[in-house]
């Protein structure tokens, strides 16, 4: 069956030139023009996944993420965005996005960034060699280690426990101490892990290929702005960072 995709965009040209790229990729894909559109038709037939400019009049994409959102809907989101500044970006994923592109872009970008996150939907159970988690399989020697196992993981079936990080896998909740995180699918995915990790040095393209799938390159911004997003949902006041980076190599999560 092929997957279906709600594609929202003002702009006439990108809207066609979009769909039929994606049609042609094998999706089935209803185009919509503006965000009042969008969420009308994600109520009357969810989609499998959504594809949204953030610029559009009336309600914008923003808006669009936020209502399917606070309404409980954990259809994968793509932000489409002119913006390119991270506070723009962040804003996105602070709505609720899971992934963004920007525009101008290449279309193989964008069905690299719909594969990985429809894969993401139906996880992979943890296993093989190389690091734990992150529902994709990465190659050998993806990461820089810091011990011959992580320290100090605990995990069940559907729970899974880190330097005070605490994760029900299973209902996608997650926690520092007390504190339960609110966060997205992308940064649940990239905490996951980092706790199944933890104190193991993992490298940008181990990561890129564990979250996302596809590596966009050393001059791709994507996982710094992921990483300073998570950061700031997990730090508290008088309390030690947990995820630190190792300049040149990539972040491991540690407590101290």
């Amino acid at each position: 069956m092929p997957q279906n995709v709600l594609l929202a965009e003002d702009d006439r040209a990108i809207r066609h030139a979009l769909e039929r790229a994606l049609t042609l990729e094998g999706y089935q894909v209803t185009a919509v023009a503006d965000g009042v559109e969008a969420l009308a038709q994600a109520h009357r037939t969810p989609p499998d996944v959504l594809v949204l400019d953030v610029m559009m009049p009336g309600i914008d994409g923003l808006q669009v993420c936020r209502v399917l959102r606070a309404e409980g809907d954990r259809t994968p989101i793509l932000m489409l965005t002119a913006l390119v500044e991270t506070a723009d970006r962040i804003a996105g994923l602070d709505a609720g996005a899971d992934d963004y592109v920007v525009k101008p872009f290449d279309v193989e970008e964008v069905f690299a960034r719909l594969r990985a996150l429809l894969r993401r939907t139906s996880p992979v159970p943890a296993g093989g060699t190389g690091p734990e988690g992150g529902g994709q399989g990465a190659g050998q020697g993806g990461a820089v280690r810091a011990g011959a196992q992580p320290a100090d993981v605990r995990s069940a079936d559907r729970q899974l426990e880190a330097a005070g990080v605490r994760m029900d896998l299973q209902a996608r909740r997650a926690w520092r101490g007390g504190r339960e995180l609110e966060l997205t699918r992308t940064e649940f995915e990239l905490l996951e892990l980092l706790v199944r990790n933890a104190e193991i040095v993992l490298d940008h393209s181990t990561i890129y290929d564990r979250i996302w799938g596809y590596d966009f390159g050393p001059g791709s911004k994507n996982l710094a702005v992921y990483v300073g997003y998570l950061r700031r949902k997990l730090d508290e006041p008088g309390a030690p960072q947990l995820i630190h980076t190792v300049r040149g190599v990539g972040y491991v999560l540690r407590e101290g």
